[in-house]
């Protein structure tokens, strides 16, 4: 195989990146801000880095990249503490630096015929549709709408929106405020009882906005979605029953992130029946048909 058939070579990067901002979050939740330039040059929403929690645990963990700036190179991962690995990094302090491999993975894609995306995120899941607003608000001729899902407090403090938004019962008006900033739709979902979010799953409120369009407007959505696999596989169904494109990003545990090891395979439907694939470089974003 030549250099030519290999996608990703020369477009992944290893960087010591230094931690500029570490903030925390309740339910174990953390936003880390790297200095990675070359990292931020190059991601796209849906990208995600593997990063060296310590040097006391070489292993890399694979973390979703939630927001860049290529002019000032600093990328944002926001993560959850949830074993070794994350509680190591949680203990990072701003100053010292972390080796990070990326960006790794293809991105969503965004289709000119479908103006009207919905943007579903869960939990872990929320960063990458974070990433994906900021692209998609720059452009006046794309309309998100973006739901976001959370069992445990949102890492930010919800607002009521400014947004009124055909289809969302009238209760159901807290919002993201970076969100609420770039002026793009959005609501919140949970059923932990938070305050102005839907007290429901978010394919119930996705349900609610896609019944309030009429078949013109439907033709223009394309759902795109992270998180959980249950909430991924409910977002399928739901994107069949109503036959919309479906893109979805998926998590898996990784070892090398890079496609060596194919610790990340999943099955995916071909033209030639099943084949595996992996998550890191083949995905993380596949068309939902292919996956469910």
């Amino acid at each position: 195989m030549s250099a030519t058939d290999k996608p990703h070579r020369d477009t992944i990067f290893l960087e010591q990146a230094e931690i500029i901002s570490h903030e925390s979050f309740e339910g174990d939740q953390y936003l880390l801000r790297l200095q990675a330039p070359e990292c931020a040059s190059h991601a796209q929403p849906g990208s995600f880095a593997h990063l060296q929690c310590s040097p006391q645990r070489p292993l890399r963990r694979p973390i979703s990249i939630m927001r860049v700036s290529p002019q000032q190179g600093w990328v944002d991962f926001l993560y959850k503490r949830v074993g070794g690995g994350t509680s190591l990094l949680a203990e990072r302090i701003v100053g010292e630096s972390i080796s990070i491999m990326g960006p790794i993975g293809n991105p969503f894609q965004i289709h000119a015929e479908r103006p009207r995306p919905l943007l579903i995120g869960g939990g872990v899941g929320l960063p990458p549709m974070v990433f994906l607003a900021e692209t998609l608000y720059q452009n006046s001729e794309i309309h998100p709408f973006v739901i976001l899902g959370s069992e445990v407090p949102f890492p930010f403090k919800p607002q009521p929106s400014a947004t009124i938004i055909p289809g969302i019962p009238a209760d159901v008006i807290a919002g993201m405020p970076l969100l609420e900033d770039w002026g793009v739709a959005n609501r919140l979902a949970s059923l932990q009882g938070f305050p102005g979010c839907h007290q429901g799953f978010v394919t119930d409120l996705a349900r609610h906005w896609l019944d309030s369009l009429d078949e013109s407007m439907r033709s223009e959505v394309e759902v795109l979605a992270c998180g959980p696999h249950p909430m991924l596989e409910a977002v399928a169904k739901l994107c069949q029953e109503y036959d919309l494109p479906c893109q979805v990003s998926l998590e898996e545990y990784m070892a090398c992130g890079v496609g060596g090891c194919a610790g990340c395979v999943v099955e995916v439907a071909t033209e030639a029946g099943p084949a595996m694939k992996r998550v890191c470089v083949d995905g993380p974003v596949f068309d939902a048909r292919v996956v469910f």
